[in-house]
């Protein structure tokens, strides 16, 4: 017993195929938290809004290049100082002819993989060795309008959030 390893928590609805279609609500967190996206700026009754710094343009840059790379649409996102939330719709349950088809790994895994991945490689060319992401990412299916409304008012209204000091419940 002692030489167990802990047991990690799921982060996947288990026995969900995240291969066909639907609405994805997706965050995913800078390692240690550590605020290296974006800057808030603006007063707080000016709606205040993410200011991308450099690392946060690279995460913008391989956001923009999934709905390409994999026919997917990025319906929503912000990219706040520590952390991005996005909207994925995925339209159809199969990937561009030109990547591999799905083995193990979901549809929504590789895209934030390559979200993630594309984005250290490009830091790590600028400043070797810094540590950009945590593991992992959370997401969830959006089940109906509703929800969905919910969603893109909690990314609107994110930035705001930050400026106040309001905590996430996401």
């Amino acid at each position: 017993m002692e030489n167990e390893l802990p047991k990690r928590k799921l982060l996947r609805w288990r026995g969900f195929d995240y291969n066909r279609h639907g609405t994805y609500f997706v965050t995913f967190c800078t390692h240690e938290r550590k605020n290296t996206l974006s800057h808030i700026v603006g007063a707080i009754h000016e709606s205040p809004a993410p200011e991308l710094t450099e690392y946060g343009n690279l995460v913008e840059k391989f956001i923009k290049e999934t709905e390409k790379r994999f026919g997917v649409s990025v319906d929503r996102y912000v990219i706040m100082p520590n952390h991005v939330h996005l909207v994925l719709v995925v339209e159809a349950s199969e990937e561009c002819p030109s990547i591999p088809p799905i083995q193990a790994r979901s549809l929504l895994s590789k895209i934030i993989g390559y979200i993630k991945a594309n984005t250290a490689k490009e830091i790590h060319k600028r400043d070797e060795g810094v540590v950009i992401w945590q593991r992992g990412f959370y997401d969830r299916v959006v089940r109906n309008r509703e929800e969905y409304n919910e969603i893109i008012k909690y990314i609107r209204e994110n930035p705001l959030c930050w400026q106040m000091g309001i905590a996430e419940d996401w």
